[in-house]
């Protein structure tokens, strides 16, 4: 079966490499968790309302320097773990990580009390609560688990990027060492800018369920880099499938499979602009609507006026990126999952889709619930006006 999926060399360790694969997530969660309570932080008030002081609540924010920690650790393999390890472990660390995952999250959901529309399936999948904090208000874990999500995302795609130059060499795709720098960057973007994604939906409206849980933890951390679980185990498109000894054969097999230099840019410059015009309307939609949450009249960038729809003691930010269309920033991150079916020069490869498919879904889905969550919030007559005025949901001219 592992065969036929293209990977069965995620399915080589002995048994004691297993055993050490499925327990690899319990070690990244215990060092997170020191981590962020130890390493400096900045303190910050959120924009989420805290239900026991009716006050916004407050966090402390280090995810930054988590991350470089952990970017160090990886690096100089300060835990003895090689540097293609997390890629070599994938399989028994998704298992071992959901496991854990489900673990922490019944200690969390049922150590609180019910609400009163609460179901066995409610609870389990979206949670009693929309947040915890531990340690006198030291341990978010909503915060811990983007910071053990987003941290993982990259240290997993790094380690794919290493495990494949290992495997190819001169032969290696370079869309493998694009999609993991490029996902690093990414990440290391959302970590500079940790305070603006207190004023996302996940930490307005999720509650802390399986859904965010698994969802964080492993999915976020482990499976959003499922593209390399397969395309890491592939060459450079242009290669021929065996294995090169000498720089001269691999030349010969290149020329002879119609490699041209300007393919290669077209491909690597057109999937990488791609991945990064998509990157940045997300983040910069992002970004106008936190703006708006903390400093109203100032306009975005210093040149985008802030326009409104009066719905009482609230307003509809509309002009800008909330002016083109209702839910902008999925569609840049449509545009970013995109770019990664054709990074890698195997758009006919189902892995190569697992990522986009996934983001995809998730944002459309999500759109619809953005929506019901906007009416209830605003007045369905303002959030109707807002539509009006705002015709498209994602993208301009289209939906």
């Amino acid at each position: 079966m592992s065969e036929w999926l293209g990977i069965s060399h995620l399915f080589e360790l002995s048994t004691r490499e297993a055993i050490a694969g499925f327990f690899t997530p319990l070690g990244v969660f215990v060092v997170v968790f020191f981590l962020q309570m130890t390493l400096p932080v900045k303190k910050v008030t959120g924009y989420v309302i805290d239900s026991k002081t009716g006050r916004p609540r407050h966090y402390r924010l280090n995810g930054l320097l988590v991350y470089l920690v952990l970017l160090l650790i990886w690096a100089f393999e300060l835990f003895g773990l090689p540097h293609d390890w997390f890629y070599r472990s994938t399989i028994y660390a998704v298992a071992g990580g959901s496991i854990f995952s489900i673990i922490f999250l019944i200690l969390t959901v049922y150590t609180q009390p019910k609400r009163e529309d609460s179901t066995p399936i409610t609870d389990f999948w979206t949670g009693r609560v929309h947040e915890i904090s531990l340690f006198n208000q030291r341990f978010d874990v909503k915060m811990y688990l983007y910071v053990v999500g987003g941290s993982m995302l990259s240290l997993n795609a790094l380690s794919a990027a290493v495990w494949h130059y290992q495997e190819f060499g001169y032969a290696s795709n370079p869309g493998v060492f694009i999609y993991s720098i490029l996902f690093s960057l990414y990440i290391l973007d959302y970590f500079i800018f940790e305070r603006a994604m207190l004023y996302t939906f996940d930490l307005i409206h999720e509650g802390l369920g399986f859904k965010l849980f698994w969802g964080g933890l492993i999915v976020y951390g482990w499976m959003f880099t499922m593209p390399l679980w397969g395309m890491a185990a592939l060459p450079h498109p242009d290669f021929h499938w065996q294995v090169f000894s000498t720089a001269h054969e691999s030349y010969a097999l290149l020329t002879d499979f119609g490699y041209t230099h300007e393919w290669t840019v077209f491909w690597l410059f057109g999937t990488a602009g791609l991945f990064v015009t998509g990157w940045s309307i997300s983040r910069l939609t992002s970004l106008q609507k936190y703006t708006f949450k903390r400093w109203p009249e100032r306009k975005f960038l210093g040149i985008i006026e802030p326009k409104v729809i009066d719905a009482g003691d609230r307003k509809i930010l509309c002009s800008g990126f909330w002016g083109v269309a209702r839910h902008f920033s999925y569609m840049g991150e449509a545009m970013l999952a995109i770019a990664v079916v054709f990074m890698f020069g195997y758009p006919n490869n189902p892995w190569a889709w697992t990522y986009t498919i996934f983001i995809i879904c998730m944002m459309f889905l999500r759109q619809i619930d953005d929506d019901k969550f906007c009416s209830e919030k605003y007045g369905p007559e303002n959030w109707a006006k807002y539509k009006k005025m705002v015709k498209y949901r994602i993208i301009p001219g289209i939906y």
